[in-house]
């Protein structure tokens, strides 16, 4: 390697965005240890004597004096009297020996860094699928958000102090994996007065969220290849959360009253477990019927099979009153529970729980405690207060009359804004309405315009299992105002060609 060339390199070197805070020395010093680590100085290379390189470089001669120094204590060099510097011979070699496996080390890393390389087969299977997308912002007309601008911050930030001040140290300890005590009598009392349900504390296990509630029915209920029965169209957490387990997904189609249970009866799969959503079917918003409810738990019963009941917004019911929940009228004990208040309260907070038959509660809690063990007690216990002091229940009564007023301008807009491209039905509550596409429109493609517009639509077809699919839309209003929602449906109907 000349020495034109090195002198060059070293000047590029000690520009170096990492070295530019140092003092010259430091700079000269560190620039001409990396390339010997880079290996851009072989071995037994001669360096230009102090006087030629601070020449060179414009700085004083003691500045490179000093530089040789420090390389010469670290190794990097040896220095001869009346003969000059030079790279070590010993050192320098090894440096080599490990440049060159680093630069093996980077070439292995360079072919692996695919997206999705070096995974198992579950684990590429879950990277193919894209998971499951939460939305981080308010944006019409995106799903799955509460109103969270009004929430009584106040409140909760005074219930919180209380709790740090009586329990102190103990709540910034770990905590019992089925839930604080307290939150869980708050749980059982709320959903036997509210929901119908017949439960009790010990039956309660506080989750994250109902992904997780999922996550752990998948695991502990359906074996990797065996079959489960799922809503179809149905949510996509809940398919994403099977599949996750490798179960096999058997879809049971819905119409206008909920699930089909004549549908179930005629199931020959084998499956040990149904996904339903009774209150506001998901995505249709069907409430099942009475009838259907019965029907349900008596198939149930006569098999021996699980009910997995999402009640994630039955709370947000608006026309009459809401039907009670499925678990309150099982008297076979086969169905398991799922809420959130992430839809109640705010998706932030990260909090679900689910009310299991007595022979489940032990084999959650313990799966519970290996996923992630528990959730944070002063969340739970502030929760609890919340609950107890009934500020839960005058937060929901609020929201309910704020949503149904957000759902007739939802439902005004869309008649007014979209006719002749999309027909929203009328759900009985939940926090968003289903439209169908009018013949001669592609949901793919307003989508597209919509988003362009910056509006959000969330598709209906891949809520469908199977070939056979409905275009439309999903569209969320709870978190949205008055003003806002006309806003939107404006870009909207503009960006179709309708304004």
């Amino acid at each position: 390697m000349s020495k034109a060339f090195a002198l060059e390199t070293l000047k590029i070197r000690m520009g170096d965005a990492d070295f530019r805070l140092l003092d010259l020395h430091q700079r000269i010093q560190r620039a001409l240890g990396a390339l010997i680590l880079d290996g851009a100085l072989d071995p037994g290379v001669k360096l230009p004597a102090t006087r030629t390189l601070a020449q060179s470089l414009g700085v004083a001669r003691d500045t490179v004096e000093n530089a040789y120094v420090q390389l010469h204590r670290d190794g990097f060099i040896a220095r001869r009297k009346g003969s000059g510097s030079y790279v070590s011979d010993t050192i320098g070699a090894e440096l080599r020996g490990a440049v060159r496996r680093r630069i093996k080390a980077q070439a292995r890393k360079t072919v692996a860094a695919e997206p999705g390389a070096g995974l198992s087969r579950r684990g590429r299977s879950i990277f193919d699928s894209g998971g499951v997308a939460d939305q981080q912002s308010i944006q019409a007309f995106a799903t799955g958000l509460p109103e969270t601008r009004t929430f009584p911050t106040d409140v909760w930030e005074r219930l919180q102090r209380q709790v740090l001040k009586d329990h102190r140290g103990n709540v910034l300890l770990h905590g019992d994996p089925q839930g604080a005590e307290p939150l869980r009598k708050a749980i059982a009392t709320y959903l036997n007065l509210e929901r119908g349900a017949k439960v009790s504390a010990q039956q309660i296990v506080v989750l994250s969220s109902t992904r997780q509630a999922l996550f752990l029915c998948a695991q502990l209920l359906v074996d990797a290849g065996k079959p489960i029965l799922l809503e179809n169209p149905g949510y996509f957490g809940a398919r994403k959360a099977f599949e996750f387990a490798e179960a096999r997904i058997v879809p049971i189609d819905v119409d206008a009253q909920g699930i089909r249970t004549d549908l179930l009866r005629a199931d020959r799969s084998g499956a040990a477990c149904v996904y339903v959503t009774p209150s506001h079917q998901y995505p249709t918003g069907a409430t099942l019927s009475l009838e259907r409810r019965l029907d349900l738990t008596r198939w149930a019963g006569e098999t021996g099979k699980w009910i997995i009941e999402d009640d994630y917004d039955s709370e947000f019911h608006y026309d009459g009153l809401p039907t009670a929940c499925v678990q309150g009228l099982d008297k076979h004990g086969r169905t398991i529970y799922l809420g959130t208040f992430s839809k109640t309260l705010f998706p932030g907070l990260r909090m679900g729980y689910m009310a299991l038959p007595d022979e489940l509660v032990g084999a959650f809690s313990r799966a519970r405690s290996i996923i992630d063990g528990h959730t944070p007690q002063i969340l739970q216990l502030t929760l609890a207060r919340f609950m107890a002091d009934g500020h839960y229940n005058s937060h929901v009564r609020a929201m309910r009359k704020l949503y149904a007023a957000r759902r007739e301008v939802m439902l005004e807009a869309v008649a007014r804004h979209l006719k002749g491209v999309a027909l929203a039905a009328r759900p009985e509550g939940g926090l968003q309405i289903p439209c169908l596409l009018e013949p001669g429109w592609s949901e793919a493609e307003t989508i597209r315009r919509a988003a362009a517009a910056g509006v959000a639509l969330p598709g209906l077809s891949r809520l469908y299992a199977g070939p056979q699919k409905r275009e439309g839309w999903l569209l969320g209003y709870a978190s949205l105002s008055a003003h806002e929602i006309e806003a939107a449906m404006r870009r909207l109907a503009g960006a179709l060609g309708k304004a």
